[in-house]
């Protein structure tokens, strides 16, 4: 089940995190942004939904991972749950607000007539950019919460150490990510490939759950 639901995460999110985004947002230009919204709308809604829809999700998938890693140890597991669902799903709930707001102002209307277009085409993008910015302090807690999920899965003993180590590399991946896109804008696109690839060590074990799920421990043989 934790399988399952990850892997719905993994397909689901990005839609809205990536694909909307840069299908309909023109870097630095709110009028042909505002634009692309109003010319497919239909679009720009399904990518706030996939956002929600992904983050339901991982909220179950982060508390099915706790009731598995919870036997192992206990005060990790609950770590990993804090970080993983208390802290960053909220953010992540609250991101799609500014999306709404974008879409609100992008539409226009007659509660709106004091605005000019191109005012109105600003403050979308406006909130566009705060919806980014909000993701990207959400995914210092998408990093985090990888460092007790691979502490966990290296003490186990049911699922190969391995795995926990790509799940560090993935963690150190989302954080450099986040930092240099918060500290140092002018490096994002440098470090970005190489975060790229690094985030993409969370991906084995979603697959070794859903397909192999986790191997009971060998039985302790009697002492005597």
């Amino acid at each position: 089940m934790a399988g399952l639901l990850y892997l719905l995460v993994a397909v689901i999110a990005p839609i809205g995190i990536m694909y909307v985004p840069g299908k309909l947002i023109v870097h630095n230009d709110a009028t042909a942004t505002a634009d692309n919204i109003r010319a497919s709308e239909s679009l720009f809604r399904i990518g706030i939904a996939s956002e929600l829809v992904g983050a339901t999700l991982m909220a179950f998938v982060v508390l099915q991972l706790f009731w598995l890693f919870k036997p192992v140890n206990e005060k990790l597991a609950w770590l990993m749950l804090v970080l993983g669902a208390l802290l960053s799903i909220p953010m992540s709930f609250l991101s799609t607000i500014n999306e709404l707001a974008a879409l609100v102002l992008a539409r226009g209307g007659d509660f709106l007539s004091a605005f000019t277009t191109a005012e109105l085409d600003s403050l979308s993008y406006l909130f566009l950019r705060l919806h980014s910015k909000t993701l990207q302090v959400a995914q210092i807690f998408w990093g985090l919460w990888l460092f007790p999920f691979g502490m966990l899965v290296m003490r186990s003993g049911f699922i190969p150490r391995f795995f926990g180590l790509l799940l560090f590399i993935a963690g150190v991946g989302y954080l450099t990510d986040a930092v240099v896109s918060l500290l140092l804008p002018q490096h994002v696109e440098a470090v970005g490939q190489i975060t790229f690839v690094m985030i993409f060590g969370e991906l084995p074990i979603i697959l070794w759950l859903l397909i192999w799920g986790a191997r009971e421990r060998p039985a302790v043989a009697p002492a005597g």
